[in-house]
């Protein structure tokens, strides 16, 4: 939000030229007007706008910054010796804004934006090295999985037989027609399933069920709810695929320290690593694409990460994904509205790539790395669907959402909050906003790269080590004091509209400072 007539940051006065007056006398209901000009007016007007400008820099971009209060104690490290201490009431506003840190685009787009730079770093770190995770593992065997889910009903679609556009981004091919038939009886609701349309891209048709009544919304809801699961038996499958194969090319299993039990155990030659992202289909159900690298193992080191042996390659482990997605399958508790319980499984559709580096072949580490850290900071937008969690005693607000007799997103929420109303699956309401999906968007394995708290960490080490002077080439030394909040939350967003609008321009302007910034480094690096 910007306005054009209104300084976010204080000119200074031209040179020769005497300062202006500070604009001291704004009437006090400015603050109090409904008018957004006004209101900017009386925080301008401030004679601590300045500071408060630099007191809400951390935050400015932030759509509903968490307000904190409290006091923050500088301590000795040594003896635990108070030697300052400052309260929040004497900074501006009285709170301290703190980024809200929401992965959602759809809620804040810079805190996503920063949680996407990162899941891409962990990511890319996984396939090719870097922030402490060994080069090497750029020659490591590594594949790209996508698992999809099965139909519970035949939906719109947009279907390219073979793309002829440069970027998939911007398709601008021409689709085939959605459900062409020429004879097609009618469902038991009086609807033919046929559709002749050829759908654009940005369709409301699109993922909704051609008849809603044929569309099974029970068995949608209860597979997203066990996808999670569904997951991790995939990952227990491939792991067991790989120790057999192990055994039948005769590789010898290497024997490992248990830092657990004490005892020696002996373990296969080979180890995956996992990274997975989660993404909301159209229709509603989840999809996992998936990164699993094929790592050796080390009996003297066993959490470094090490070459596979040879004899065991890329295509061995799309074998095993192939194998595993083909045969893992499971049936759910029973439930009254069901009792032989949901079959849960994977769908007819997994695709399997393998994945290469240096910029060469269909599927290269950037290509990936971007893909799932894009869908990182997506949920159920793609479906229309965005509402917090539904409260079990607000049913007015539930009423909104779930719908029996209403539209496809309508029903899956209404499918969840019914379904859910049993003790053994509470889980389905408190998922219901996410269309029974309560799982998280990005996982990894402990051994696939580094984690969001080292990249966190490393952001507040070099903030902290950022000075006015030129860079220091000296070992700093340990720090002697110790900075201990003691704060508490008193609410989140920003006081007035205005305050919101000031501190997103000034945030606005500094990132086109910084992009005009990279591209003078860039044109003079070329």
């Amino acid at each position: 939000m910007t306005v054009s007539t209104i300084s976010v940051a204080p000119a200074a006065p031209a040179a020769g030229a005497a300062p202006t007056a500070e604009l001291h006398h704004a009437p006090p209901w400015y603050a109090r007007s409904a008018d957004l000009r006004l209101q900017a007016i009386a925080r301008a007007a401030r004679h601590d706008y300045e500071a408060w400008l630099s007191h809400v820099k951390s935050a400015s971009a932030c759509t509903r910054p968490i307000r904190l209060a409290g006091t923050i104690a500088t301590v000795e490290a040594a003896t635990g010796r108070l030697l300052a201490e400052r309260a929040t009431a004497d900074m501006p506003d009285g709170v301290i804004y703190k980024p809200c840190g929401n992965r959602r685009e759809a809620v804040c787009p810079a805190c996503s934006e920063v949680y996407r730079r990162d899941a891409y770093q962990i990511i890319r770190t996984g396939l090719v090295g870097g922030n402490g995770v060994t080069e090497k593992v750029a020659e490591h065997p590594a594949v790209f999985p996508t698992f999809t889910a099965p139909s519970f009903g035949e939906v719109h679609g947009r279907n390219i037989k073979r793309h002829t556009c440069q970027k998939r981004t911007a398709c601008d091919c021409r689709p085939e027609p959605c459900h062409a038939r020429r004879e097609a009886a009618d469902c038991p609701h009086g609807m033919r399933p046929i559709c002749f349309a050829r759908h654009e891209a940005d369709d409301a048709r699109l993922g909704t069920p051609l008849c809603l009544d044929c569309y099974d919304h029970d068995a949608q809801t209860v597979w997203n709810l066990a996808a999670g699961e569904l997951w991790r038996r995939t990952t227990i499958a491939i792991n067991r695929y790989m120790r057999r194969l192990c055994r039948t090319r005769g590789l010898a299993f290497v024997p490992v320290h248990s830092a657990t039990s004490g005892k020696v155990r002996l373990v296969p030659p080979v180890r995956l690593s996992f990274g997975k992202a989660a993404e909301m289909q159209r229709r509603g159900v989840i999809h996992f694409h998936a990164i699993i690298r094929l790592d050796g193992v080390d009996p003297a080191d066993p959490d470094a990460i090490v070459p596979p042996p040879p004899g065991i390659d890329a295509e061995d482990l799309k074998a095993a994904i192939d194998h595993a997605a083909a045969t893992v399958a499971f049936t759910t508790e029973p439930h009254p509205a069901q009792p032989a319980g949901w079959p849960i499984g994977w769908g007819d559709q997994v695709f399997t790539k393998v994945i290469t580096v240096a910029g060469a072949g269909e599927v290269t580490d950037g290509l990936v790395a971007a893909y799932l850290a894009k869908y990182a900071t997506k949920s159920t937008e793609i479906t229309g669907h965005t509402s917090p969690r539904l409260d079990y005693a607000d049913r007015d607000t539930v009423s909104l959402y779930a719908k029996a007799d209403g539209s496809h997103v309508e029903r899956l929420v209404s499918s969840a909050w019914v379904l859910g109303r049993y003790a053994d699956w509470r889980r389905l309401r408190r998922w219901a906003h996410m269309l029974g999906f309560g799982g998280h968007f990005l996982t990894k394995s402990r051994r696939f790269g580094i984690t969001f708290a080292m990249k966190r960490n490393q952001r507040i080490a070099f903030r902290r080590a950022q000075t006015t002077g030129p860079e220091q080439t000296e070992p700093r030394e340990q720090p002697t004091t110790l900075v201990v909040n003691f704060l508490q939350f008193v609410g989140t967003g920003w006081r007035t509209s205005a305050d919101a609008m000031l501190a997103n321009t000034s945030a606005a302007l500094a990132r086109e400072h910084q992009q005009a910034a990279r591209e003078y480094l860039s044109t003079v690096a070329a």
